[in-house]
Order: structure tokens, then sequence, then C-alpha cells
């Protein structure tokens, strides 16, 4: 364990074995650090805050702060982060709020610099959250997801797993798994057939993906209609049956 002599650590955080905490960091009550964690110069841990193992949180970090939500009222909430995950410079990452109790940051995640993620977000495993990504409360982000820079989010957003979104566009409706985003007004612009590949979805998977987003995106129907097309003229497999719960969950409406 090496914690820099100007480091202020209190006496109610749990910390793990092989910790690394450096100069100017402070880390307030309730909270715990896994084995393995590595948190830099000048990282703000306030509170109630879990940190898996393994994770890297870089200089600057502020984790664990009180939501900016006027409705918050100082009730004991919880941030939560997974296992091997990596915080990045100057990223904010907020308590949640009474609504759901707790913020939670999945495991092997990439949180860039100045991402900011705000209260009862829930965000899955392997998420790329590019530089100044800035994320509205009780947004989810499903596993595998990419989201390019300077992305705002808005609230109670869902972004289903393996999409991807470009960089500075503004996310306001739901966006569909497996699918690419990008423009102004932000559309549906294709599969996300690079990332599928690299996660080892087989070509036969991607080829009826492409036939989905064909009926969902391209065709004059209405999404209902697009439905009933997919669920009579498709093979369900894994990843349509994705979407077809994905569609049937949103309460703000598809991006197309």
């Amino acid at each position: 364990m090496s914690i820099h002599p100007t480091a202020i650590v209190h006496d109610r955080t749990q910390l793990g074995q092989d910790i690394e905490i450096g100069p100017y960091s402070i880390i307030g009550p309730e909270v715990t650090i896994g084995d393995g964690v590595r948190i830099a110069n000048a990282v703000v841990v306030q509170k109630n805050t879990r940190i898996g193992r393994g994770c890297r949180i870089f200089t600057g970090a502020v984790l664990g702060t009180e939501p900016q939500d006027l409705k918050y009222r100082g009730e004991k909430t919880w941030l939560e982060i997974g296992e091997n995950t990596t915080i990045r410079e100057y990223a904010t990452l907020n308590l949640g709020t009474a609504e759901s109790g707790r913020t939670v940051i999945g495991r092997n995640a990439l949180i860039m610099t100045y991402a900011h993620v705000a209260h009862d977000c829930v965000i899955g495993d392997h998420v790329i959250l590019a530089n100044a990504v800035n994320i509205a409360g009780h947004v989810e982000v499903h596993d595998h997801v990419y989201v390019g820079g300077v992305v705002p989010i808005h609230q109670f957003c869902k972004i289903g797993r393996h999409a991807m979104i470009g960089g500075g566009f503004r996310v306001t409706q739901d966006v569909c798994p497996y699918m690419r985003v990008a423009g102004y007004p932000l559309r549906v612009i294709g599969v996300n057939t690079i990332g599928l590949e690299r996660k080892g979805i087989s070509p036969e998977a991607i080829k009826i993906l492409r036939k989905a987003y064909k009926l969902l995106f391209k065709s004059r129907l209405n999404i209902s209609q697009a439905v009933d097309k997919i669920t009579s003229e498709l093979p369900i497999s894994e990843e349509v049956e994705d979407i077809l719960q994905f569609i049937k969950k949103s309460e703000r409406g598809l991006i197309r």
C-alpha cells in the first residue's frame, strides 16, 4: 500500500491491498477502495463510493459528490464503480438520489477526460465515454456502447448495447441497440458493423441486423409496423430479440 503523506484519507474509509493514493488526494467517509486501485494526485472521492478492484483514477477526477438535483435532500445514496474501470482527468461522477439510491458505472469502462455522469445513471460494462461527454440524470447506457466526444445525453434516455454515437451530436431520445447514430438532427445511419465484428458477432447475425435496420429506419413503416414485419419475416436471433425488447421498453421514443 502506498499513500502519499499529503493525501487525506478518512478513518471510515475501507482500503484494499496493494493500492496507491497520490499527492493531495482526498478520500472521504464511507468509501470502499478495492485491491489494486490506483488513485493519482488531486483526486476527490467525497463520500459513499465503492470502487472495484483494479480501477485507475487520474488527476483531478471528482467522485461521489452530491447530485446536481434540487430534489436532493441529503439522503444517503451511493456511487458504485465496477472493477478494472478507468476514470480519466477531471471527470465528475455524482451520487444517486432517493429515486434509485445509486449511480452505477460498470466493469472495464473507460470514462475519458471532463466527462460527467449525473445522478441515478446506470453505465454498463465495457462502455467508452469519450472526452467531455455530458450525461444527465437517470440515463441508461447499456454494455459495449461507444459515445463520441462532446456529446450531451438528455435525462431518462436509454442507449442500447453495442450502439455507437458520433462525436458532437445531441441525444434527446433512445438509441436502438447495435446501431450507429450521427447528424443534425441525430439519426440512425447504419448498423455498428465494425464494432460488432470486433466483438465477435457472427456475419450471419450482422446480416439479420441489417435487414432489421432497413425495416425500422429506411422503410416508410412506422415503428409498430416495422416490429410486426421483423417478427413475421426475420429469424428472431438474440440481437433481434434485444431490439424488440428495447423498443417495447422505450419511453422517450427512438432516434429514427
